[in-house]
């Protein structure tokens, strides 16, 4: 059901855990608000843990609105401290970033987006590249083609069956 206000006391925070690094509870606000092209949600992350590995968007813009908490903001080859109060940017085909909360308090913050219908996600740390198309809708849920991996680098050709003279 589509709501005109939301109030983040009233959400009902999902679990989003994976091993010991990555920790966070969350609620879509832009699911919840009837948004398509904008994707708004709510995190809260434990002392000590980070919502999501170090990655760079090539065509979602994203920005992070700290409520609470104060953590580090991997920018690039960065670390910036950040607090209540600060907004952070994370352009599309910019540097990968990354929220860790360094506090002793649980760090709360809003992450918005542009929801597009096409996305490639690099993953430094890991060497992952994630790429989620589809040509209606927002890429994350409606993707016709969804798949992740290590890239080989390859010519344009390179694989293909053609013969000698370059002709297929």
């Amino acid at each position: 059901m589509t709501e005109a206000v939301v109030n983040l006391e009233k959400l009902s925070l999902k679990p989003d855990n994976m091993g010991t690094r990555f920790a966070n509870e969350y609620a879509e606000i832009g699911t919840a608000l009837g948004l398509k092209a904008l994707g708004a949600n709510y995190l809260v992350v434990p002392p000590g843990k980070t919502s999501m590995p170090f990655h760079r968007h090539h065509t979602s813009d994203e920005m992070f609105f700290i409520l609470s908490g104060k953590g580090e903001y991997r920018f690039g080859d960065d670390r910036i401290p950040v607090r209540e109060g600060d907004c952070l940017g994370a352009p599309a085909a910019g540097a990968a970033h990354q929220l860790i909360n360094t506090g002793s308090e649980p760090l709360r913050y809003l992450a918005l987006s542009n929801n597009t219908n096409a996305e490639v996600i690099e993953y430094p740390d890991s060497g992952r590249v994630r790429v989620d198309v589809g040509l209606s809708g927002f890429h994350r849920y409606d993707g016709t083609f969804k798949e992740g991996g290590k890239l080989t680098p390859l010519g344009y050709w390179e694989g293909e069956d053609i013969d000698d003279e370059g002709k297929s």
